[in-house]
């Protein structure tokens, strides 16, 4: 959990709520076609979009610490969502990120500062040493924000989470704390000044 909101620019991160769900359902059909390509499924059914749902089961994982939900606001407006999942403390302090943004946000620098706050967050405030971004390889957009924050390729998962209807190779990112070398957010700076 965080107590306030992680900002930078225009872009802010904030704890996913359950009055969350209905923005969310409404952005979440309204960009269908743009989202359901990247979108895991459950092998042999097809759920209607149910952002209750959703919101819910994040939520859970939450309160049992396995997981962190946040919503991604740019200028006030809600453009899409970060979650953390498979937090693991002790010998192995790690965890996955995953995000998505909605069709009217997309390319706006958004994703790449929500990416670099959240791992800030994780390395910071969450103390894990290791954050891991898996990725499918046809999925050019998030490719190139895992390029602008410098993480690491460690290689391939393949036939790793069943999306949009099969099981999809990822290619597998990451970063220790020790790598990090200060904040994401000035790595991402440093891209930008290049």
């Amino acid at each position: 959990m965080i107590s306030g909101a992680l900002k930078f620019g225009s872009v802010e991160l904030r704890q996913l709520k359950k009055r969350d769900a209905r923005k969310l359902q409404s952005l979440l059909v309204k960009d269908r076609a743009w989202l359901s390509p990247w979108e895991a499924t459950t092998p042999g059914i097809r759920y209607p979009v149910d952002a209750r749902d959703l919101v819910s089961n994040l939520l859970y994982q939450q309160r049992k610490g396995t997981g962190l939900a946040f919503i991604i606001e740019v200028d006030g407006q809600l453009a899409g969502q970060i979650n953390v999942a498979n937090i693991l403390y002790g010998s192995v302090s790690s965890a996955s990120v995953g995000y998505w943004i909605g069709k009217d946000y997309a390319g706006r620098g958004a994703m790449p500062i929500a990416v670099a706050l959240t791992i800030d967050h994780l390395f910071d405030e969450k103390h894990l040493h290791r954050v891991e971004i898996d990725i499918r390889p046809e999925n050019g957009a998030s490719l190139r924000v895992v390029e602008k924050l410098g993480l690491r390729e460690e290689g391939l998962k393949e036939r790793f989470i069943h999306i949009d209807g099969q099981w999809r190779d990822h290619r597998i990112f990451a970063i220790t704390s020790e790598e990090r070398k200060g904040s994401m957010l000035a790595r991402l700076e440093n891209t930008h000044s290049q």
